[in-house]
């Protein structure tokens, strides 16, 4: 995926402000934000080597969804102030897109999207905080450690205000942290509405997650 196509499913993002949160008192091990959604039907998988996105985790993904790796070797190759640009779309907090999901195929409008970071001594929670910190409008965080797969993680469901649009809507992220590095797996939507209709995909890929190599 090139610089120009993630850039226009995030330009939308780009207003000022500034993130709250607090501990959920609801935290559970296992569960989602949005107790009883259903998993969505799998359509394949991606994170394992030549899968379409190589990752330090591999998931299944919902039927029809469409992956692909986020190449950021446009951006750094192009002039300074492309790069430059492209630095706000590729980058959140301590992880960098690595790979884009697109559920158009599907139906809905939306991504689930992959960050990943380098190595270090931070926990899921420490980067995931740091994730939701660097969006912008982001407020209501509310954390819990959940069990995924093979791994435990941390999830946070949040809020996110547009001031252009004047419109508030739903997010979800979960993290995990490998030998190879933390991962961020991030369900955004055009609205809450699409939001909450791609859950299911969300929940497939949380469910299914697994180290690799």
């Amino acid at each position: 995926m090139t610089l120009a196509a993630l850039a226009t499913g995030l330009v939308t993002g780009l207003v000022t402000g500034c993130t709250t949160e607090r501990e959920g008192s609801d935290a559970a091990t296992g569960t989602s934000g949005k107790s009883g959604v259903k998993v969505a039907k799998r359509g394949g998988s991606v994170g394992a080597a030549g899968s379409a996105c190589e990752l330090p985790v591999a998931f299944d993904i919902a039927e029809f969804w469409k992956a692909e790796a986020v190449d950021s070797v446009d951006a750094s190759a192009a002039g300074t102030d492309l790069a430059e640009f492209g630095d706000l779309f590729l980058h959140q907090g301590p992880v960098t897109a690595a790979c884009e999901i697109d559920a158009k195929p599907a139906g809905k409008i939306g991504f689930l999207r992959v960050w990943t970071g380098a190595p270090g001594k931070a926990d899921a929670r420490t980067v995931l905080k740091e994730f939701v910190a660097a969006e912008q409008e982001a407020s209501g965080a509310v954390y819990r450690e959940v069990e995924a797969g093979d791994v435990t993680g941390v999830e946070v469901e949040y809020t996110t205000t547009s001031k252009l649009l004047e419109e508030s809507k739903q997010e979800h992220a979960f993290a995990v942290t490998t030998s190879k590095g933390p991962v961020v797996l991030h369900l955004g939507g055009m609205d809450t509405g699409e939001h909450e209709a791609m859950l299911p995909a969300y929940e497939l890929a949380k469910s299914t997650l697994h180290t690799t190599g």
